[in-house]
């Protein structure tokens, strides 16, 4: 009797979760959590503690998507959309996923290099002019004991990989200390509403916080690759994305800005005293169109259009019939990129962690040791400042995203939506 109510809880669980996604639109293939080895009642515990978080107030709410063999499982709203109008989280909400918006700049930029029209190893001032001649800040004791700027020429070109890669030398100003990242702040880049070109032109003018090549340095590299991507395609960042990529992925709800007054009802919003993740940097309103497109940091995306993409990705370049990178091209951005046989160390907010290096656009996991997470080797993800995050197994074939808006426990959510996912995975 026991079997059969489990099993009979289970039907109803992956009947429920069925339904509501074929009634979509561009939705992945779906099954319930045991048709392709994973427990539902795991799931389902993750699901519960979200919940509960919700109750005590620690987030407003969350999307959680879990995928494997290339159909969706698991596909769960908990709590509000906005706490300010008490709307209940869609399957669909609309999120700021910041950070997790560089691998899909990268993808994009990867398509363009196999398309002939540009190369890992070009200086990025073959494209960029102002990058030409970069120079480099070196902090020494000034005549009062305090640190001084200097600065130095680069020792050679950051190239399109450095980019990628995040060893341009290039930094961001909004965490970790430094004179670099203080004149980063101090220059306020994106003051009077810049285009893309604008904002490459007064990074430019700023020293590097490192030698390039020669070290992992969280920044606004991706920022920059948008711009390569303008200069490479002749078209705008977005309206490339959007050709190439989004719009034929059937990725809908994702872009820079949310102009559109029947899409806006749906933005997930943070809790008002859990918007900042840096200095002077605080949650966006993506309903005010700006010229900026950060590749780097500024699409809005939703559970099931990021997980199109990944799917894509899992699928070695290619989704519903479409190819978009060749399997080799993929292998080549989910390898590590920065080790020291590349002669490259980790910086001092080195952002990956133990056990993982850094491909082109995503952390790449480098064995099934040393990292404090249960995936396996060859594991690649990334995370956003607002709180978002996705991993991609390989080995186990499967995805995740998990979409909430929370900057102040971001971290929290990435190593507990890890373990209590795969303690769900039976085979």
């Amino acid at each position: 009797m026991r079997f059969f109510k489990r099993n009979l809880r289970t039907a109803v669980l992956g009947l429920g979760l069925a339904l509501p996604l074929l009634a979509a639109a561009q939705l992945l293939p779906t099954a319930t959590p045991e048709q392709v080895g994973l427990s539902s009642e795991r799931l389902q515990m993750l699901t519960d503690v979200l919940k509960a978080d919700v109750a005590a107030g620690k987030i407003p709410g969350a999307v959680l998507l879990v995928a494997r063999q290339g159909k969706v499982a698991w596909f769960e709203p908990v709590g509000k959309l906005d706490t300010a109008t008490g709307a209940p989280m869609p399957r669909d909400g609309i999120f700021r996923i910041y950070s997790m918006s560089k691998p899909i700049t990268t993808v994009a930029a990867m398509m363009l290099v196999e398309d002939g029209r540009l190369k890992l190893d070009d200086p990025v001032a073959a494209y960029l002019p102002e990058f030409a001649s970069m120079t480099v800040g070196v902090e020494k004791p000034g005549p009062d004991g305090k640190p001084v700027l200097e600065t130095m020429p680069a020792r050679r070109p950051i190239t399109v990989q450095d980019l990628m890669r995040h060893t341009s030398g290039l930094t961001y100003g909004f965490f970790g200390p430094g004179l670099v990242k203080q004149a980063y702040n101090a220059a306020n880049l994106g003051a009077g509403n810049p285009t893309l070109a604008e904002f490459s032109q007064r990074l430019a003018k700023l020293p590097l916080a490192y030698q390039p090549g020669t070290t992992w340095e969280y920044s606004q590299s991706t920022d920059i690759l948008g711009r390569v991507i303008e200069v490479a395609s002749g078209q705008s960042l977005y309206q490339f994305e959007k050709t190439r990529l989004l719009d034929p992925l059937g990725m809908k709800d994702t872009s820079y800005y949310v102009p559109e007054p029947a899409r806006q009802p749906r933005i997930a919003e943070p809790l008002p005293s859990d918007r900042s993740f840096g200095v002077g940097a605080d949650f966006n309103d993506p309903r005010a169109v700006r010229k900026y497109e950060s590749g780097g940091g500024g699409l809005v995306s939703t559970a099931n259009d990021y997980a199109r993409f990944l799917q894509m990705l899992l699928n070695g370049g290619s989704l519903d019939g479409k190819r978009y990178l060749g399997p080799r091209t993929l292998a080549l951005m989910t390898s590590d990129h920065a080790n020291a046989g590349a002669g490259i160390v980790p910086g001092p907010l080195y952002l990956p962690g133990p056990g993982y290096g850094f491909g082109l656009g995503f952390a790449v996991r480098r064995n099934d040791g040393e990292a404090p997470y249960p995936s396996a080797g060859g594991e690649y993800n990334w995370g956003g400042a607002g709180g978002t995050y996705m991993w991609v197994d390989p080995k186990n074939e499967m995805f995740v995203v998990l979409m909430l808006q929370s900057p102040k426990h971001r971290t929290h959510y990435r190593s507990l939506a890890r373990n209590m996912v795969y303690a769900a995975v039976l085979k």
